[in-house]
């Protein structure tokens, strides 16, 4: 796996949540003969053992279940070891969500349909927030809880922990859960991390823009995933093959930040090659797989 990523180009590599416990002492030897560099790793990895794909949401740190967020925070903590011992810089999380209906499909739907300036997607999307806000705060308090059982190992580690944009409505956290849960830790250990089809699904439904979570955020983004991005709901596209801009990004990247593009199966090696070299250039930064 680290030889393909290597041969497309790569020097640095984010380890995914679908990685096996099984293939660590191969990635653990690679490292150390200096055939791939491990830049961050996307919790939980490695994979919670009876799990045979990828479950970043398996165990939930807002969750209303003690024990689920118990085990949130334990293979957290393992996923910080993990990086630790591979040298990486970074671990990217998922928060879990608000529990509520789910609405994003529905605005999804709408929004494929009429766009965002339709009366009916306006009224869904306002009753989802309402019904949000007044169910949010229990739940983000779990998150904080979870983080305040992770920051010390993270110190510790001199691990960063980036808290991902989510997609969907219900989920934690949004623009404004972020900056509560960032005024609460160290700056060096606890930051924002920008998914961009994420961020772009957010845009759509007028929640937001790439720029002003990126401004808002301006000193506190650990990192990126990149990918290009197809409406209405086309992420993790190869670069070249959607429609998303990456000259937007260019203001708001620094040389400390981790860039990784999460590349899928079905992206081929000419894709991969021709349409990462030309977001390297707009982008100017070296950027991981």
């Amino acid at each position: 796996m680290l030889a393909e990523v290597r041969g497309l180009g790569f020097e640095f590599a984010e380890l995914g949540h679908a990685t096996r416990l099984s293939l660590l002492d191969g990635i653990q030897k690679a490292v150390v003969a200096g055939e791939m560099k491990i830049v961050s790793l996307h919790n939980f990895c490695p994979l919670p053992l009876g799990l045979n794909g990828p479950a970043p949401d398996y165990y939930m740190p807002s969750s209303m279940s003690a024990r689920e967020r118990q085990n949130a925070a334990r293979h957290t903590l393992r996923t910080i070891d993990c990086a630790a011992a591979l040298g990486a810089k970074a671990v990217v999380m998922h928060c879990g969500m608000v529990g509520m209906r789910g609405y994003t499909m529905k605005l999804l739907d709408l929004y494929a349909k009429k766009g965002n300036d339709n009366p009916k997607f306006q009224r869904v999307r306002e009753k989802a927030l309402a019904v949000r806000a007044k169910k949010r705060q229990k739940y983000l308090d779990n998150v904080a809880g979870v983080l305040d059982l992770l920051v010390p190992r993270a110190k510790e580690m001199k691990m960063r922990l980036g808290l991902e944009t989510r997609l969907g409505v219900e989920e934690i956290p949004d623009a404004d859960e972020t900056a509560e849960l960032l005024a609460k830790f160290d700056a060096d250990t606890v930051g924002y991390w920008h998914d961009v089809g994420h961020a772009q699904m957010k845009e759509q439904f007028g929640l937001t823009t790439h720029e002003t979570l990126l401004e808002r955020f301006r000193g506190r983004t650990f990192g990126m995933h990149l990918q290009d991005f197809i409406p209405p709901a086309g992420d993790h596209v190869a670069p070249g093959k959607g429609t998303f801009d990456f000259g937007r990004l260019a203001p708001f990247v620094t040389g400390e930040m981790v860039l990784a593009w999460e590349i899928h199966r079905e992206w081929t090696a000419e894709q991969i090659m021709a349409g990462v070299r030309t977001v390297h250039e707009k982008l100017r930064w070296t950027v991981s797989a």
